[in-house]
């Protein structure tokens, strides 16, 4: 028996015209990309799951060890030659282990270092002490002797600082000879990631691709910005910038952009003439310029005093500029 055609009756009333059709509604733009990312990184593992990470990497790397000692002896066993070959080549990639633990150490050194500064300036600024100060800026002469970039700030630094009686004087000459440059261009990497975060969640329609932007570009940036500021980081040292910086930000609810921000970033109403996906890009470069802002106070060596702290939306209206909204 053959299946012909199968007739369906529809209703007129049913149908809707195209012009009649309603409108796709536009919520508020989903804050949850940044907001996910922001959790991620600032989220302190529970103890139980620290001593399973713990004990599993050490159970690897014991067994790694016992069976390149068993590889390196069988082969020396058979042929002497090519077992001295291979304990060259053990001991190649375990000096290259150490210099990158040695490096890593000297960069978590120097992150501590820029920690202490800023904490003995904050001390000074609140005791009015003029040793405690001078101490301070002879610390930020010493972590910047070696960069030229500082150079012309340094100078003009020394040529004035027998002039400062006063402590918050000579840390206000210390903050805009030496640390008003270096910011400049911790706003530009600021700005930069904005821009980047903002244009991904926009254009790529992809479930997990804001998120893993959002927290590659938070990661580098704040990398960056420690590098500006003399707390070069390795890999361990970025990581625990990164922690700091969300955990702050998660811990004081800054995370959470106000609809005031928004409307001075987008224009007012303009979330509701484009799309979703823009009104996402703005949000998440707003919340990249907040966790920037943050990192800016977290890597400087001096507290904003004398140099205005950044405005996140200014930074972001610069870095969006022409971005989201017609030249």
């Amino acid at each position: 028996m053959s299946k012909g055609p199968v007739l369906i009756d529809l209703d007129d009333s049913d149908v809707i015209a195209p012009d009649a059709a309603p409108p796709v509604p536009e919520d508020a733009p989903d804050r949850a990309a940044m907001q996910t990312a922001a959790h991620l990184a600032a989220r302190r593992g529970s103890r139980l799951a620290r001593w399973f990470w713990g004990s599993l990497l050490a159970l690897v790397g014991f067994a790694v060890s016992v069976t390149a000692w068993d590889f390196i002896t069988g082969l020396l066993a058979r042929s002497p030659l090519l077992g001295t070959l291979a304990l060259g080549l053990t001991g190649i990639f375990c000096l290259v282990l150490v210099l990158i633990a040695l490096r890593e150490l000297s960069a978590l050194l120097r992150l501590r270092r820029v920690d202490r500064l800023q904490s003995r300036s904050a001390e000074a600024l609140t005791d009015g002490a003029l040793g405690a100060a001078r101490e301070v800026t002879d610390g930020l002469l010493a972590l910047y002797k070696d960069r030229e970039d500082t150079a012309w700030g340094r100078a003009a630094f020394k040529d004035r600082q027998a002039e400062v009686l006063d402590a918050d004087a000579l840390l206000g000459l210390a903050e805009t000879a030496m640390l008003e440059p270096l910011d400049k261009r911790a706003r530009l990497e600021v700005e930069a990631a904005a821009r980047r975060v903002a244009t991904v969640t926009a254009v790529v329609p992809l479930a997990f691709a804001d998120i893993f932007t959002a927290l590659s570009a938070n990661i580098g940036m704040i990398r960056r910005i420690a590098e500006i500021y003399g707390g070069r980081s390795g890999a361990l040292g970025s990581w625990r910038l990164t922690r700091s910086v969300l955990t702050h930000l998660v811990a004081t609810g800054a995370v959470a952009v106000g609809d005031d921000l928004i409307g001075s970033v987008a224009g007012g109403g303009v979330l509701s003439k484009v799309s979703r996906r823009f009104g996402e890009g703005v949000v998440n470069g707003a919340l990249t310029a907040r966790v920037g802002v943050a990192a800016m106070e977290v890597c400087r060596p001096l507290p904003f005093g004398s140099v205005a702290r950044p405005s996140v939306s200014g930074m972001v209206k610069r870095a969006l500029t022409g971005l989201f909204t017609r030249p």
